[in-house]
């Protein structure tokens, strides 16, 4: 279990440059926030281990990557029961091409994030989710076209 972190001031600061500027040099983000390194580097590590910050990433541009089509992928599921849940999820985080899922409230349960090379791999995929003993009643899918915003990190309120 996680330590719970009261955020003050400062640490909302923290994480709004680092959400912005995640490869900024500790002594960089210490200035920014008038701290010592050190003192800002204990922050940092005391929000890493409460869970606030849960990592580090470089945002890749996905066509870059040969992917070839990014779905939005709306899962019903037949029963709603723990067991039925759990085994949905344990199959769809050994799938790659999976590569966001949300557990929602709604007419769906699910959405998925799905990148594959082309119509067919999705087809494949589809047939996997659909026939495999997952428990899905119904899929629907929808098909990037552009992104007119992209995320760059979750709005941090001062307080």
């Amino acid at each position: 279990m996680k330590a719970e972190h009261r955020l003050d001031r400062i640490d909302r600061q923290i994480l709004r440059i680092l959400q912005a500027e995640g490869r900024l040099t500790n002594q960089a983000l210490a200035t920014r926030v008038g701290l010592s390194p050190s003192a800002c580097l204990a922050r940092i590590r005391q929000l890493e281990r409460s869970g606030v910050i849960q990592g580090y990433h470089a945002r890749l541009d996905p066509f870059s990557l040969d992917i070839g089509l990014i779905l939005f992928v709306e899962v019903t599921l037949e029963g709603h029961r723990p067991d039925e849940l759990a085994r949905f999820e344990a199959a769809i985080a050994a799938l790659p091409e999976v590569v966001e899922a949300s557990h929602v409230s709604g007419e769906v349960d699910y959405l998925l994030k799905i990148v594959v090379a082309d119509m067919n791999e999705w087809t494949r995929l589809r047939e996997h989710l659909a026939g495999a003993d997952m428990g899905v009643s119904r899929i629907t899918t929808h098909i990037l076209m552009r992104k007119p915003k992209i995320f760059v990190g979750y709005p941090v309120a001062d307080h």
